[in-house]
C-alpha cells in the first residue's frame, strides 16, 4: 500500500462513507468540513455504521475501534491536505463549489498527490483544467452508501494519466470495492441509465399509470431490481437526481428532460430520505445506513 494518507474533502452522506471504507482498508484518514459541530455530527454517523457492523458480525470489535482510531478530524483544509498521498473532494455536485474548492486545495497539497473528485456526472476534465495538474487527476464515483455498496466507476478526463488510473484502482480495492474504468462522458455509465429510468418512473407517476409503489414493485419483481425508482431516488436525493437530468439534459437532449413532477417535489422539499420526505414518508422511519 504505497498511499497511507487520504484525505476526504466534505463529511457529508459520501464524504463520511468514503472515510469509513478507507479506515476498513487500512488508510489514515483525514476528514475535512467546514466546522467542528458538522465533523462531530459525522463522525457519529461512522461510529454507528461501524458498530452496526459489529453487532451484524460482519467486523470485529477490535477492527472497529482500529478503524475509528485511523480517523481524525479537521477543520483547516490547508492543513488537510498537506501531508495527503491521495485526496478525494466530496462536496455537493455543484461544479461551481468543487472548481473552487480543487483550485484551492491544488495550492496546498504534495505535488505528487493524486487527486479525485467523487462525481456522478460532472466533468472531470473541466475539473482538472483548474488544478493545473489534469494528469494527476481523477473521477471517482461512490454509490450511496457506501459501506455497502460495492461498486466504484473510475472515470478518465481528458488528460488523465495511466499511473493516476493505476494508483486510484489500487486504492479503490485497498477499501474493498470493485471498479470500472470509464472515459469521460456526461453521467458517465450508471448514473446516465439509472437518470434515464428514474425519469421515465415519475413521467408514469405523472400520468397516472400506476402507483408509486405499483412501479417500484414491478421493477423490482418484474426486472429483478435491488431498489425500485422511487425507493432509489429517495436514497440519493431528489435534488440530486434533477442535478443530473438537468445536466444530462443540457449534453445529450430531450430525453433527459426532467419531469415537472420531479422538479415539484424538489420545489415543495421532498427531498428524500435524508429530509425525511421523499416521494415516500420517512418521518417515523429510523435511518438504516
Amino acid at each position: 500500500m504505497v498511499e497511507k494518507n487520504i484525505t476526504i474533502v466534505g463529511s457529508g452522506t459520501m464524504g463520511r462513507g468514503i472515510a469509513h471504507v478507507a479506515a476498513i482498508g487500512g488508510y489514515s484518514v483525514v476528514l475535512n468540513d467546514t466546522s467542528e459541530e458538522i465533523l462531530q455530527q459525522n463522525l457519529d454517523r461512522v461510529r454507528s455504521n461501524l458498530a452496526k457492523g459489529v453487532a451484524l458480525g460482519k467486523l470485529s470489535q477490535e477492527d472497529c475501534d482500529a478503524s475509528l482510531s485511523r480517523i481524525s478530524p479537521c477543520i483547516d483544509l490547508k492543513k488537510a491536505v498537506a501531508d495527503s498521498d491521495f485526496i478525494i473532494e466530496a462536496v455537493p455536485e455543484q461544479i461551481d463549489l468543487k472548481l473552487r474548492l480543487l483550485e484551492e486545495i491544488a495550492r496546498h497539497c504534495k505535488p505528487e498527490s493524486v487527486l479525485a473528485s467523487n462525481t456522478s456526472g460532472l466533468s472531470i476534465t473541466e475539473m482538472a483544467a483548474v488544478t493545473a495538474r489534469p494528469r494527476d487527476f481523477i473521477g471517482m464515483h461512490f454509490f450511496n452508501p457506501v459501506h455497502k455498496m460495492k461498486l466504484v466507476e473510475i472515470v478518465r478526463g481528458l488528460e488523465t494519466s495511466d499511473a493516476t488510473v493505476a494508483t486510484t484502482i489500487a486504492v479503490c480495492q485497498q477499501m474493498g470495492k470493485e471498479v470500472v474504468e470509464v472515459n469521460e462522458s456526461p453521467g458517465f455509465v450508471t448514473s446516465r441509465i439509472n437518470a434515464m429510468i428514474g425519469n421515465e418512473a415519475f413521467y408514469m407517476l405523472q400520468e397516472g399509470v400506476a402507483s408509486a409503489r405499483d412501479i417500484d414493485k414491478a421493477l423490482k419483481l418484474g426486472l429483478n431490481h435491488p431498489m425500485g425508482p422511487f425507493e432509489m431516488v429517495d436514497l440519493v436525493g431528489l435534488d440530486t437526481r434533477l442535478s443530473i437530468l438537468r445536466n444530462l439534459h443540457q449534453t445529450l437532449g430531450e430525453k433527459y428532460r426532467p419531469c415537472p413532477l420531479l422538479e415539484k417535489y424538489v420545489k415543495a422539499g421532498r427531498l428524500g430520505k435524508k429530509v425525511g420526505r421523499g416521494v415516500y414518508d420517512y418521518s417515523d422511519v429510523p435511518d438504516p445506513s
